[in-house]
C-alpha cells in the first residue's frame, strides 16, 4: 500500500521529462549543434543562461540533454509501435490459426530469435548508411519476436472461449472473428508489454549509439551522449552524468508505468508483491 503512490509520481515525472524535452530547446536561444568558440567549457551558472553549462565546443549542455532526449523518446516509440504491430499480427495469426500455420509462424520466430542483434545492425548499416530509419528497422526488427509470442499465447486460450465460438457458428469469417474478438480481449495485455517495451528499446537505442550505430552528428541521442562524456569522464564529468542520470529515469520511470499498468490489468501477476 505504501508504494502505491510511486507509479503517479513516476507517471509525472515522465511527463515532465517529456515536456521539457519538446519546450526546451524550442524556448532556448541556443541550438544543440553551432559551436561557440568563445564559450567553450562554461560552468554551470545562471548568470551566463547555461544552467548546465557547455561542452568542449561550447555548446549549451542542456540543450543537448533535451533534443538527445527526443531523439532517444522518438526511437523508443516508433520502434516500439512497429514492433507491436508486427508482433500482434504475427502472433494472432499464429494463435488463431493453429495447425501447420502456426508451426511455420513460430519455427520462423525461433530461428530470428537466433539471429545476433549487434552483427546484424552492422550489416544493415553497411548496406543503408547509418540514419534514424535504420534505427526503427533494426530495433523494431528483433523486438516483435516477445510480443509475436505473447500474443499467440493468449490469442490460443481465447479461441477456446464461447464467443469465439459462437462468431465462428454464426458465419463470421476468421479474419472478421480475429478483428472484432481477439484483437480487442488483446488491448489490455498489449498495452502493458508497450509500456514495458519502451524502456528496453531505449537501452536498446543508448546501447547503439554508445557503439557509434545511432544518431550521427550533428544529431545526438542520450547514447550518443554518454559515449561522448566517457570519453571526457576525467575532464568534464558533467557531460557523462547528465546523459546518463536522465537515461536512467527514464528506464525507471517507464519500467514503474509499465509494472503498475501490468498490475491493473493482470492482478494475478503478483508484480505488486
Amino acid at each position: 500500500m505504501n508504494s502505491a503512490p510511486l507509479p503517479r509520481w513516476s507517471l509525472l515525472l515522465l511527463l515532465t521529462i517529456v515536456v521539457l524535452a519538446v519546450v526546451v530547446p524550442w524556448i532556448s536561444p541556443w541550438n544543440y549543434y553551432t559551436p561557440s568558440w568563445d564559450e567553450l567549457d562554461l560552468e554551470p551558472t545562471f548568470a551566463n543562461g547555461h544552467w548546465l553549462g557547455t561542452d568542449d565546443l561550447g555548446r549549451d549542455l542542456l540543450v543537448r540533454l533535451m533534443w538527445g532526449c527526443r531523439i532517444s523518446l522518438l526511437v523508443a516509440v516508433a520502434a516500439s509501435l512497429t514492433s507491436l504491430f508486427i508482433g500482434v499480427l504475427w502472433g494472432a495469426t499464429a494463435g488463431y490459426a493453429g495447425g501447420r500455420v502456426d508451426a511455420w509462424l513460430m519455427r520462423t520466430v525461433d530461428v530470428l530469435y537466433a539471429v545476433p542483434f549487434i552483427p546484424f545492425v552492422i550489416v544493415l548499416t553497411v548496406l543503408f548508411g547509418r540514419n534514424i530509419v535504420l534505427l526503427f528497422v533494426a530495433i523494431g526488427a528483433v523486438s516483435w519476436l516477445d510480443t509475436a509470442r505473447i500474443v499467440r499465447g493468449q490469442t490460443l486460450a481465447l479461441r477456446q472461449r464461447e464467443f469465439i465460438t459462437a462468431a465462428r457458428v454464426g458465419g463470421m469469417s476468421a479474419a472478421q472473428i480475429v478483428r472484432r474478438h481477439v484483437l480487442p480481449n488483446l488491448a489490455g495485455i498489449v498495452a502493458v508489454y508497450l509500456t514495458l517495451t519502451i524502456p528496453t528499446v531505449i537501452l536498446v537505442e543508448a546501447f547503439l549509439g554508445y557503439l557509434g550505430l545511432g544518431a550521427q552528428a550533428p544529431l545526438t541521442s542520450l547514447g550518443v551522449m554518454i559515449a561522448d562524456g566517457a570519453a571526457q569522464l576525467r575532464s568534464r564529468p558533467r557531460l557523462l552524468i547528465c546523459p546518463a542520470l536522465l537515461l536512467a529515469l527514464l528506464v525507471l520511470c517507464c519500467n514503474r508505468v509499465g509494472d503498475a499498468l501490468r498490475d491493473r490489468f493482470d492482478p494475478a501477476s503478483g508484480g505488486g508483491a
